[in-house]
């Protein structure tokens, strides 16, 4: 099955299609339609919740393009610290301005200067439009990330573009960065087994 993912961040893209491919689900994405000069309609996400934007993005692109999309959307919540610095559905916007990967490091670095080493977890949703009558969303824990720490001393070597945290985010179990850890326990940090079960189930995948 061929599904188009709602997103423009290729980072994304490429780690979603290395796991959703050993469920034989293939995998195209807005750049790919763009490539076509087909054009990408802009997709304000002015919900209040995760499950809110993946809709809102999801049937934007499927009322453009007619064709089974998917979208999703990540918060970002911490344990110790205050309500009024939880990023939740706003990681890369702060103050109304959309940060770059730099940017955010700069910020969250901060942040943690502030409360120290932050202990993180991110919450995902995901909206899926198969047509007009069949529409399936979820934010199960099963999608949540494990706990970790949020350091404000990035990686010395590795930095992935589109993944600014990640370079910044330390296992609780080893206290070794996740770009230190073998590449199939990074793997299930980046995308996590319950989007798997979400497509296994509603495609009735073995």
């Amino acid at each position: 099955m061929k599904l188009l993912y709602g997103t423009g961040n290729q980072a994304k893209l490429s780690v979603m299609k290395s796991r959703l491919e050993k469920i034989g689900i293939e995998l195209i994405g807005l750049h790919d339609l763009r490539a076509e000069g087909r054009r990408i309609p802009e997709v304000t996400e002015s919900g209040n919740t995760l499950l809110e934007n993946a809709k809102l993005k999801a049937l934007a692109y499927y009322e453009a393009f007619q064709t089974p999309v998917f979208s999703c959307d990540s918060g970002l919540y911490f344990d110790n610290a205050p309500d009024e610095v939880q990023p939740g559905v706003h990681v890369r916007n702060i103050d109304g301005r959309c940060l770059s990967d730099e940017e955010m490091v700069e910020y969250y670095a901060g942040l943690v200067r502030q409360y120290g080493n932050l202990i993180a977890r991110y919450r995902n949703a995901i909206c899926f439009v198969m047509d007009e009558n069949h529409i399936y969303e979820s934010m199960d824990l099963s999608m949540a990330s494990e706990k970790f720490i949020l350091t404000d001393k990035p990686h010395s070597a590795i930095r992935k573009k589109g993944f600014p945290l990640d370079s910044m985010s330390i296992d609780i179990k080893t206290n070794k960065y996740y770009y230190d850890l073998p590449a199939d326990e990074l793997e299930q940090f980046a995308v996590e087994d319950g989007i798997l079960l979400f497509f296994r189930k509603i495609l009735n995948l073995n």
